[in-house]
């Protein structure tokens, strides 16, 4: 069987690529990679050095005619989430009418221009999508899947947590695939009992199991305007609850959710398994007379602070530090990188002292092949900002795997 064409946007170093390539059934046939306001495109430089020049563009998607991407199967991106991500502060939070978050509306113009369009669509963000923004709770991922319904689409998302499923690093991400009307697995959504496609017969049931429901399954349905302006000024206006839950589907407009807790008996992978195991460079270790900087950083604060007249207590927990080497790492993120203490930054306990992370082990957290990311030009901070923005190529080769499967 032939191997299902894809087109890999918002591609960063290319994690979709090697998680679907991976299941050998599966090619990339064009991608594209910019960062807006970078002079240095280190990502596509990346991308560039480790799968060629061909088929890539390293130029804005807005300004990417339609005609000249080719038809394919499948379309991949983990579209831009800075205006998502739990590392803005809330009032910044603007979802889709952020600068970045905008570019959702590219996929839609590529979907809706093409005449033959892909069969399957595969998606990743921040799991805030789902309750953007801050002051309507749920109307990004709301205009999302009208957009996609509208287009002629079926869809199924589950916020996934990596580390729960075995991988290296508990990070949470939703996936959001979406099935053409004329697909198989269209069809198959839609003469499946809810429930069942939720919690069984999904792509994500079969690869990431989840507990089952009890006589009390009580699922949230609600049925989705077709008018993109309706969604946009009305969903959710009393903001009174977050309308998607973890997991859910959308068909004809209409939207069932309901809340899933994973399911996992397989081998685990921890920090530990993924560090370097002679001594690294000396640079990632950490100086004696900086250790009380860490730990204050790493420690639980409490401030009392006055905004707007009103005075309120902030606090934040203690965070392990060192890390716990048998558990999944926690979430890297950009700012992973550099010397200076930081309370988000990782610290291991090593034979050879305490120490930062190096770029290879960063890799292996998002389960990508050793200096994936070594490139003359790139430094060792840069590094730690791509693995940041990356995701963990495990989740990526288990959806390929089911997906071939679904499609035979």
């Amino acid at each position: 069987m032939d191997k299902l064409k894809v087109v890999e946007l918002f591609a960063g170093v290319g994690g979709f690529r090697i998680g679907l390539e991976k299941t050998k059934h599966f090619k990339v046939i064009w991608s594209n990679q910019w960062e807006p306001g970078k002079s240095k495109q280190h990502a596509s430089d990346v991308y560039v050095n480790r799968f060629g020049n061909d088929n890539h563009s390293n130029e804005d998607i807005e300004s990417v005619k339609t005609k000249d991407i080719p038809n394919h199967d499948v379309l991949v991106g983990g579209f831009p989430c800075q205006d998502y991500s739990v590392a803005s502060l809330l009032k910044n939070s603007k979802g889709l009418l952020g600068k970045k978050g905008v570019l959702w509306w590219s996929i839609y113009r590529i979907l809706d221009e093409k005449k033959k369009k892909p069969s399957f669509l595969i998606l990743e963000n921040v799991d805030r999508l789902l309750g953007s923004p801050v002051n309507q709770k749920g109307r990004d991922f709301a205009m999302m899947l009208s957009s996609l319904n509208n287009l002629g689409y079926a869809v199924e998302w589950r916020v996934i947590n990596a580390g729960d499923y075995g991988m290296p690093q508990r990070r949470r991400r939703v996936f959001i695939l979406g099935y053409y009307k004329n697909s198989k697995l269209y069809k198959e959504m839609k003469t499946t009992d809810i429930s069942s496609w939720i919690h069984k017969a999904g792509v994500f049931a079969k690869q990431f199991k989840v507990e089952q429901p009890n006589s009390l399954f009580l699922p949230d349905d609600f049925e989705l305007d077709s008018n993109l302006k309706n969604v946009s000024d009305k969903f959710n206006l009393d903001n009174t609850n977050k309308k998607f839950k973890n997991a859910g589907i959308m068909i004809d407009g209409k939207v069932t959710t309901t809340q899933t807790t994973p399911v996992f008996s397989g081998k685990k992978i921890t920090l530990r398994d993924v560090l370097e195991e002679t001594k690294v460079d000396e640079e990632f270790y950490i100086n004696k007379k900086d250790l009380k900087r860490w730990k204050d950083e790493k420690g639980a604060k409490s401030k009392t602070r006055t905004k707007d007249g009103f005075t309120y207590e902030w606090k934040e927990g203690a965070i392990s530090f060192p890390d716990d080497l048998d558990k999944p790492s926690r979430t890297i993120i950009t700012s992973e990188g550099g010397k200076s203490p930081a309370r988000i930054k990782h610290v291991v306990e090593t034979k050879f002292g305490k120490r930062r992370l190096t770029p290879i082990e960063l890799e292996r957290l998002n389960m990508f092949p050793d200096n994936h990311t070594l490139l003359e030009g790139v430094s060792d901070n840069i590094r730690a900002f791509l693995m940041g923005n990356a995701l963990v190529i495990g989740i990526v080769t288990k959806i390929g795997n089911e997906l071939n499967k679904r499609t035979k």
